[in-house]
Protein backbone atom coordinates (compact mmCIF):
# COMPACT_ATOMS: atom_id res chain seq x y z
CA UNK A 1 0.00 0.00 0.00
CA UNK A 2 1.08 3.52 -0.43
CA UNK A 3 1.89 5.46 2.52
CA UNK A 4 3.60 8.99 3.62
CA UNK A 5 6.49 7.82 6.01
CA UNK A 6 9.22 10.14 8.31
CA UNK A 7 12.04 9.77 7.15
CA UNK A 8 13.84 12.02 10.37
CA UNK A 9 13.71 15.64 11.03
CA UNK A 10 12.91 18.05 6.98
CA UNK A 11 12.40 14.54 5.77
CA UNK A 12 9.43 12.44 4.67
CA UNK A 13 8.61 10.14 1.35
CA UNK A 14 5.60 8.66 0.07
CA UNK A 15 6.69 4.70 -0.46
CA UNK A 16 5.32 1.56 -0.92
CA UNK A 17 4.66 -0.21 3.01
CA UNK A 18 2.86 -4.01 3.81
CA UNK A 19 -0.36 -3.59 4.54
CA UNK A 20 -1.37 -3.54 8.63
CA UNK A 21 -2.03 -6.99 10.04
CA UNK A 22 -4.61 -7.59 13.10
CA UNK A 23 -2.17 -7.69 16.14
CA UNK A 24 -4.75 -8.04 19.10
CA UNK A 25 -7.90 -9.38 19.62
CA UNK A 26 -9.51 -5.88 19.78
CA UNK A 27 -8.01 -4.54 16.27
CA UNK A 28 -9.16 -3.19 13.19
CA UNK A 29 -8.14 -2.85 10.22
CA UNK A 30 -9.33 0.39 8.21
CA UNK A 31 -9.15 0.87 4.75
CA UNK A 32 -9.07 4.91 4.72
CA UNK A 33 -10.80 6.91 2.67
CA UNK A 34 -10.34 10.82 3.55
CA UNK A 35 -7.27 11.69 5.81
CA UNK A 36 -5.88 15.22 6.37
CA UNK A 37 -2.90 16.62 7.33
CA UNK A 38 -2.20 18.12 10.53
CA UNK A 39 -0.07 20.96 12.34
CA UNK A 40 1.46 18.02 15.00
CA UNK A 41 2.76 16.82 11.58
CA UNK A 42 4.56 19.52 10.69
CA UNK A 43 6.11 19.43 14.52
CA UNK A 44 7.37 15.93 13.83
CA UNK A 45 8.81 17.19 10.33
CA UNK A 46 10.70 20.14 12.16
CA UNK A 47 12.21 17.81 15.21
CA UNK A 48 9.89 19.01 17.69
CA UNK A 49 8.14 15.51 18.66
CA UNK A 50 11.65 13.00 19.37
CA UNK A 51 9.19 10.04 20.50
CA UNK A 52 8.02 9.95 16.98
CA UNK A 53 11.26 7.47 15.19
CA UNK A 54 12.00 7.98 11.80
CA UNK A 55 10.43 5.32 9.24
CA UNK A 56 6.62 5.69 10.93
CA UNK A 57 3.87 6.50 9.37
CA UNK A 58 2.06 9.67 9.82
CA UNK A 59 -1.05 11.26 10.32
CA UNK A 60 -3.69 10.53 13.36
CA UNK A 61 -6.91 11.80 11.32
CA UNK A 62 -9.09 10.22 8.38
CA UNK A 63 -12.28 8.32 7.94
CA UNK A 64 -12.80 5.30 6.60
CA UNK A 65 -14.27 1.75 5.89
CA UNK A 66 -13.60 -1.71 8.34
CA UNK A 67 -11.50 -3.89 6.52
CA UNK A 68 -11.19 -6.62 9.23
CA UNK A 69 -11.80 -6.85 13.26
CA UNK A 70 -10.35 -8.83 15.44
CA UNK A 71 -12.16 -11.58 17.44
CA UNK A 72 -13.07 -9.72 20.43
CA UNK A 73 -14.50 -6.62 18.70
CA UNK A 74 -18.62 -7.07 18.35
CA UNK A 75 -19.65 -3.38 17.66
CA UNK A 76 -18.29 -3.44 14.03
CA UNK A 77 -17.94 -5.28 11.40
CA UNK A 78 -16.33 -5.08 8.24
CA UNK A 79 -17.71 -2.98 5.73
CA UNK A 80 -18.88 0.02 8.51
CA UNK A 81 -17.96 3.43 7.95
CA UNK A 82 -16.20 4.69 10.82
CA UNK A 83 -14.56 8.44 12.12
CA UNK A 84 -10.88 7.15 13.64
CA UNK A 85 -10.15 8.89 16.57
CA UNK A 86 -6.93 10.45 17.19
CA UNK A 87 -6.39 9.23 20.37
CA UNK A 88 -6.56 5.34 20.69
CA UNK A 89 -8.27 4.50 24.12
CA UNK A 90 -8.61 1.30 26.03
CA UNK A 91 -11.36 2.13 27.83
CA UNK A 92 -10.79 0.54 31.00
CA UNK A 93 -7.17 2.10 32.62
CA UNK A 94 -7.25 4.53 35.55
CA UNK A 95 -6.66 7.62 32.94
CA UNK A 96 -9.29 6.18 30.51
CA UNK A 97 -11.92 6.00 34.00
CA UNK A 98 -11.24 9.42 34.46
CA UNK A 99 -12.23 10.22 30.79
CA UNK A 100 -8.46 11.13 29.68
CA UNK A 101 -7.85 9.37 27.46
CA UNK A 102 -5.18 11.02 25.72
CA UNK A 103 -3.06 9.23 28.82
CA UNK A 104 -4.49 5.83 28.28
CA UNK A 105 -1.66 3.79 29.49
CA UNK A 106 -2.14 1.32 25.98
CA UNK A 107 -2.99 4.27 23.87
CA UNK A 108 -3.53 7.70 23.86
CA UNK A 109 -2.06 9.75 21.06
CA UNK A 110 -0.15 6.62 19.19
CA UNK A 111 -1.19 6.74 16.09
CA UNK A 112 1.21 8.48 13.39
CA UNK A 113 3.65 9.08 16.86
CA UNK A 114 4.35 6.01 18.01
CA UNK A 115 2.68 3.28 15.90
CA UNK A 116 1.51 3.79 11.81
CA UNK A 117 -0.65 6.36 11.07
CA UNK A 118 -3.84 7.07 8.63
CA UNK A 119 -1.96 9.32 5.97
CA UNK A 120 -2.04 5.72 4.04
CA UNK A 121 -4.23 3.39 2.23
CA UNK A 122 -4.89 1.26 5.11
CA UNK A 123 -4.41 1.51 9.05
CA UNK A 124 -4.46 -0.63 11.89
CA UNK A 125 -6.38 0.68 15.06
CA UNK A 126 -5.76 -1.06 18.38
CA UNK A 127 -8.88 -0.70 20.97
CA UNK A 128 -10.91 -0.39 17.86
CA UNK A 129 -14.61 -0.57 20.18
CA UNK A 130 -13.34 2.57 21.82
CA UNK A 131 -11.09 4.66 19.62
CA UNK A 132 -13.70 4.41 16.10
CA UNK A 133 -17.19 5.51 15.90
CA UNK A 134 -20.29 4.77 13.44
CA UNK A 135 -20.31 7.06 10.71
CA UNK A 136 -24.17 8.10 10.52
CA UNK A 137 -26.17 7.32 7.32
CA UNK A 138 -25.95 10.48 5.19
CA UNK A 139 -23.32 12.39 7.03
CA UNK A 140 -20.65 14.36 4.92
CA UNK A 141 -17.15 12.75 4.56
CA UNK A 142 -15.27 15.78 4.67
CA UNK A 143 -16.82 16.83 8.13
CA UNK A 144 -16.34 13.93 9.61
CA UNK A 145 -12.72 13.77 9.25
CA UNK A 146 -12.97 17.24 10.84
CA UNK A 147 -13.31 15.45 13.74
CA UNK A 148 -10.90 13.36 14.23
CA UNK A 149 -8.97 15.93 16.14
CA UNK A 150 -9.23 19.33 14.85
CA UNK A 151 -12.88 20.20 16.39
CA UNK A 152 -12.37 18.35 19.68
CA UNK A 153 -9.10 19.78 19.97
CA UNK A 154 -10.16 23.32 19.19
CA UNK A 155 -13.21 22.85 22.00
CA UNK A 156 -11.61 20.69 24.85
CA UNK A 157 -8.11 22.09 24.83
CA UNK A 158 -9.39 25.89 24.19
CA UNK A 159 -12.87 26.45 24.81
CA UNK A 160 -13.64 24.10 27.72
CA UNK A 161 -10.42 24.59 29.36
CA UNK A 162 -10.73 27.92 28.80
CA UNK A 163 -13.63 28.25 31.23
CA UNK A 164 -15.61 30.17 28.20
CA UNK A 165 -18.96 31.21 29.04
CA UNK A 166 -21.84 33.60 28.42
CA UNK A 167 -20.67 37.18 28.57
CA UNK A 168 -17.30 36.88 28.38
CA UNK A 169 -14.24 38.17 26.68
CA UNK A 170 -12.43 35.64 24.56
CA UNK A 171 -8.97 36.27 22.64
CA UNK A 172 -7.60 33.30 20.03
CA UNK A 173 -3.86 33.82 19.47
CA UNK A 174 -3.44 31.90 15.94
CA UNK A 175 -5.84 32.07 13.56
CA UNK A 176 -4.70 29.25 11.90
CA UNK A 177 -7.23 25.57 11.51
CA UNK A 178 -6.66 25.10 15.34
CA UNK A 179 -7.82 28.03 16.41
CA UNK A 180 -10.43 28.36 14.15
CA UNK A 181 -12.00 25.52 15.48
CA UNK A 182 -11.59 27.32 18.79
CA UNK A 183 -13.65 30.33 17.34
CA UNK A 184 -16.43 27.92 16.05
CA UNK A 185 -16.96 25.85 19.42
CA UNK A 186 -16.66 28.64 21.33
CA UNK A 187 -19.47 30.41 20.10
CA UNK A 188 -21.81 27.68 21.99
CA UNK A 189 -21.09 28.97 24.51
CA UNK A 190 -22.58 32.40 23.77
CA UNK A 191 -19.43 34.66 24.63
CA UNK A 192 -19.86 38.52 24.58
CA UNK A 193 -16.84 38.81 22.44
CA UNK A 194 -14.30 36.83 20.46
CA UNK A 195 -10.86 38.50 19.38
CA UNK A 196 -8.82 36.86 16.94
CA UNK A 197 -5.37 37.63 16.68
CA UNK A 198 -2.92 36.71 13.98
CA UNK A 199 -0.28 37.99 11.59
CA UNK A 200 -2.33 36.87 8.46
CA UNK A 201 -4.54 39.14 7.51
CA UNK A 202 -6.04 36.32 4.70
CA UNK A 203 -6.75 34.42 7.69
CA UNK A 204 -8.59 37.29 9.84
CA UNK A 205 -10.78 37.75 7.34
CA UNK A 206 -11.97 34.12 7.26
CA UNK A 207 -12.40 34.29 11.22
CA UNK A 208 -14.58 37.75 11.12
CA UNK A 209 -16.51 35.58 8.69
CA UNK A 210 -16.94 32.78 11.27
CA UNK A 211 -17.56 34.76 13.75
CA UNK A 212 -15.09 36.60 15.36
CA UNK A 213 -16.07 40.58 16.42
CA UNK A 214 -12.45 41.78 16.23
CA UNK A 215 -9.47 40.96 14.23
CA UNK A 216 -6.40 42.48 15.18
CA UNK A 217 -3.11 41.80 12.73
CA UNK A 218 -0.32 41.80 15.37
CA UNK A 219 2.47 42.14 13.01
CA UNK A 220 0.78 45.78 11.85
CA UNK A 221 -0.53 46.91 15.48
CA UNK A 222 0.45 46.60 19.46
CA UNK A 223 -2.01 43.82 20.30
CA UNK A 224 -2.00 44.01 24.02
CA UNK A 225 -2.54 47.61 23.84
CA UNK A 226 -5.40 46.93 21.16
CA UNK A 227 -6.87 44.35 23.40
CA UNK A 228 -6.55 46.71 26.38
CA UNK A 229 -8.50 49.44 24.33
CA UNK A 230 -11.20 46.98 23.50
CA UNK A 231 -12.19 45.82 27.16
CA UNK A 232 -11.69 49.01 28.79
CA UNK A 233 -8.52 48.24 29.90
CA UNK A 234 -9.63 45.30 31.57
CA UNK A 235 -8.13 42.33 29.41
CA UNK A 236 -9.99 39.26 28.79
CA UNK A 237 -11.37 36.32 30.87
CA UNK A 238 -9.96 33.56 28.08
CA UNK A 239 -6.96 34.21 26.13
CA UNK A 240 -6.07 30.65 23.73
CA UNK A 241 -2.76 29.89 22.99
CA UNK A 242 -3.38 28.54 19.18
CA UNK A 243 0.38 28.58 17.57
CA UNK A 244 2.85 26.85 20.06
CA UNK A 245 5.34 29.22 19.58
CA UNK A 246 7.11 31.41 23.00
CA UNK A 247 5.78 34.94 21.65
CA UNK A 248 1.95 34.13 20.97
CA UNK A 249 1.88 32.36 24.77
CA UNK A 250 4.17 35.48 26.03
CA UNK A 251 1.09 37.84 24.41
CA UNK A 252 -1.63 35.27 26.24
CA UNK A 253 0.27 36.84 29.45
CA UNK A 254 -0.44 40.28 28.35
CA UNK A 255 -4.04 39.90 27.15
CA UNK A 256 -5.30 37.85 30.40
CA UNK A 257 -7.30 39.89 33.01
CA UNK A 258 -7.30 39.55 36.50
CA UNK A 259 -9.15 36.01 37.49
CA UNK A 260 -9.11 34.73 33.51
CA UNK A 261 -7.96 31.61 32.22
CA UNK A 262 -5.08 30.78 29.92
CA UNK A 263 -5.77 28.28 27.69
CA UNK A 264 -2.71 26.57 25.61
CA UNK A 265 -3.62 24.38 22.57
CA UNK A 266 -0.20 24.84 20.83
CA UNK A 267 2.46 22.16 20.52
CA UNK A 268 5.19 23.91 21.78
CA UNK A 269 8.76 22.90 20.91
CA UNK A 270 10.86 25.54 22.42
CA UNK A 271 11.23 27.01 26.54
CA UNK A 272 8.64 30.06 27.04
CA UNK A 273 9.40 32.75 29.49
CA UNK A 274 6.21 32.48 31.78
CA UNK A 275 6.35 36.02 33.81
CA UNK A 276 4.89 34.77 37.52
CA UNK A 277 6.57 38.55 38.53
CA UNK A 278 3.47 39.87 36.97
CA UNK A 279 0.78 37.48 36.98
CA UNK A 280 1.50 35.75 40.42
CA UNK A 281 -1.06 38.35 41.89
CA UNK A 282 -3.62 38.34 39.48
CA UNK A 283 -5.73 35.11 39.90
CA UNK A 284 -5.00 33.50 36.66
CA UNK A 285 -4.96 30.09 35.63
CA UNK A 286 -3.20 28.15 33.01
CA UNK A 287 -4.11 24.96 31.67
CA UNK A 288 -2.24 22.93 29.36
CA UNK A 289 -3.84 19.65 27.55
CA UNK A 290 -3.71 17.30 24.78
CA UNK A 291 -6.96 16.45 23.62
CA UNK A 292 -8.69 13.35 25.61
CA UNK A 293 -11.65 13.11 22.13
CA UNK A 294 -14.34 12.60 25.33
CA UNK A 295 -15.96 15.08 23.02
CA UNK A 296 -16.99 13.63 19.88
CA UNK A 297 -20.00 11.91 20.66
CA UNK A 298 -21.46 15.18 21.58
CA UNK A 299 -19.72 17.34 18.61
CA UNK A 300 -20.42 14.37 16.10
CA UNK A 301 -24.43 15.17 16.98
CA UNK A 302 -23.82 19.31 16.85
CA UNK A 303 -22.22 18.94 13.40
CA UNK A 304 -25.29 16.27 11.99
CA UNK A 305 -27.67 19.18 13.71
CA UNK A 306 -26.09 21.66 11.66
CA UNK A 307 -25.02 24.03 14.50
CA UNK A 308 -21.39 23.76 12.93
CA UNK A 309 -20.23 23.22 10.17
CA UNK A 310 -16.73 22.12 9.87
CA UNK A 311 -15.96 21.71 6.30
CA UNK A 312 -15.74 25.70 6.51
CA UNK A 313 -12.26 24.93 7.54
CA UNK A 314 -11.16 22.74 4.42
CA UNK A 315 -9.81 24.97 1.29
CA UNK A 316 -8.00 22.70 -0.59
CA UNK A 317 -8.32 18.93 -1.79
CA UNK A 318 -5.50 15.65 -2.87
CA UNK A 319 -5.31 12.55 -3.51
CA UNK A 320 -2.84 10.79 -1.56
CA UNK A 321 -0.88 10.26 -4.73
CA UNK A 322 -0.88 13.91 -4.62
CA UNK A 323 0.16 14.26 -0.57
CA UNK A 324 3.86 15.48 -1.09
CA UNK A 325 2.14 18.62 -2.78
CA UNK A 326 -0.96 18.71 0.41
CA UNK A 327 2.31 18.94 2.56
CA UNK A 328 3.61 22.06 0.70
CA UNK A 329 0.80 23.53 0.36
CA UNK A 330 -0.47 23.33 4.06
CA UNK A 331 2.90 24.18 5.15
CA UNK A 332 3.29 27.30 3.49
CA UNK A 333 -0.29 28.21 4.12
CA UNK A 334 0.69 32.01 4.09
CA UNK A 335 1.17 32.21 0.72
CA UNK A 336 -1.52 29.18 -0.30
CA UNK A 337 -3.98 30.14 1.79
CA UNK A 338 -4.46 26.56 3.34
CA UNK A 339 -6.58 25.72 6.39
CA UNK A 340 -7.53 22.31 6.31
CA UNK A 341 -6.37 19.76 3.24
CA UNK A 342 -8.80 16.96 2.58
CA UNK A 343 -6.65 13.76 1.19
CA UNK A 344 -8.37 11.10 -0.49
CA UNK A 345 -6.68 7.92 -0.20
CA UNK A 346 -9.32 6.26 -1.86
CA UNK A 347 -8.45 7.19 -4.88
CA UNK A 348 -4.95 5.66 -4.89
CA UNK A 349 -6.60 2.38 -3.99
CA UNK A 350 -9.12 2.88 -7.19
CA UNK A 351 -6.11 3.63 -9.24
Amino acid sequence: MKALVYKGPGRKALEERPMPELQTPGDAVVRVVRTTICGTDLHILKGDVPTCDPGRILGHEGMGVIEAVGAAVTTFKPGDRVLISCISSCGKCEYCRRSMYSHCVTGGWILGHLIDGTQAEYVRIPHAETSLYPIPEGADEEAMVMLSDILPTGFECGVLNGKVSPGSTVAIVGAGPIGLAALLTAQLYSPAEIIMIDIDDARLDVARRFGAAHAINSGAVDAAERVSALTGGRGVDTAIEAVGVPATFQLCEDLVAPGGVIANIGVHGKAVDLHLETLWSRNIAITTRLVDTATTPMLLRTVQSGKIDPTLLITHRFTLDQIMEAYDAFSRAAETRALKVIINAAAASSA
